[in-house]
């Protein structure tokens, strides 16, 4: 909580080169539950000049950071490939299907065992959208990809779909396992993940140093800079609320009912 946010410099250190006090910046770290947060000059990122609101700003970082790194870092997504989202109704899930289309991937598939989250999927970038709690998802998948499986996938579920997601990936295909809102253990069938060759990476923003944070900033500064300053990734925000009413956000998401992101206005 607290790990994104948006506003305007107050000051900056002496090493500090990419921004100077009155800059517009939206940036990550720790402690964003505040009229004044600190953030490394790595973490912080221009708002471009296009009139994008501090409240659409708050909400795109983290998503960015974590997605452009699963997706193009680790996961080696190329133009012309079929990926999944797992868990795709969510505000990351959302910024990964952008990301996907935006850097050429042929077919997007977005997850979501909500029916009302599924309907809007096509507005942000999905070609299909599927229920990871339907059995037959995978069917859809291969039947989708001319029975070969996508070549990525990109999973915010884990536990529950673990095996699924070994049987819809194609052969010599890549897994990157980013959350585990479907349970953190559970059964690993080995033999099929040998037998499809599939490349299955974890990855955690916790145990980075600030250095390669720092360079998975750059990297979305350098391969979705452009596409930032046109509005290509705009989230829905389901509400916001004053700062002073946090609990009850956080109550709001607890309910799991919401579309989007929910920000706090300090």
């Amino acid at each position: 909580m607290g790990m994104e946010w948006s506003g305007e410099v107050e000051a900056v250190g002496s090493a500090v080169k990419n921004v100077v006090p009155g800059d517009r910046v939206m940036c990550t770290g720790t402690a964003g539950y505040a009229e004044y947060a600190v953030s490394d000059y790595g973490r912080t990122m221009k708002i471009p000049g296009n009139n994008m609101s501090y409240e659409q700003a708050a909400t795109l970082p983290i998503a960015l950071h974590t997605m452009h790194n699963a997706l193009i870092t680790v996961g080696k997504m190329q133009a012309g490939e079929a990926v999944l989202i797992q868990g795709a109704s969510s505000g990351v899930g959302l910024v990964a299907m952008k990301i996907a289309e935006h850097m050429g991937s042929d077919l997007v598939i977005g997850t979501s065992t909500n029916a009302e989250r599924r309907m809007k999927l096509s507005d942000h970038g999905a070609d299909l959208a599927l229920d990871s709690s339907d059995p037959g998802w995978v069917d859809a998948v291969l039947d989708a990809t001319g029975g070969e499986g996508v070549d990525l996938i990109v999973d915010q579920i884990s536990g529950s779909v673990a095996n699924q997601n070994l049987a819809a990936t194609k052969i010599q295909g890549r897994i990157v396992n980013v959350g585990r809102l479907g349970g953190g253990v559970a059964e690993f069938n080995f033999d099929l993940h040998a037998l499809r060759r599939i490349q299955y990476t974890g990855v955690t923003f916790r145990t980075r140093s600030i250095e390669e944070i720092r360079a998975i900033v750059a990297g979305v500064e350098r391969d979705l800079g452009d596409a930032i300053a046109e509005g290509v990734f705009n989230l829905p925000i389901d509400r916001t609320f004053p700062l002073d009413e946090a609990p009850a956000a956080l109550d709001h998401m607890a309910a799991n009912a919401h579309f989007g992101k929910i920000v706090l206005q300090a």
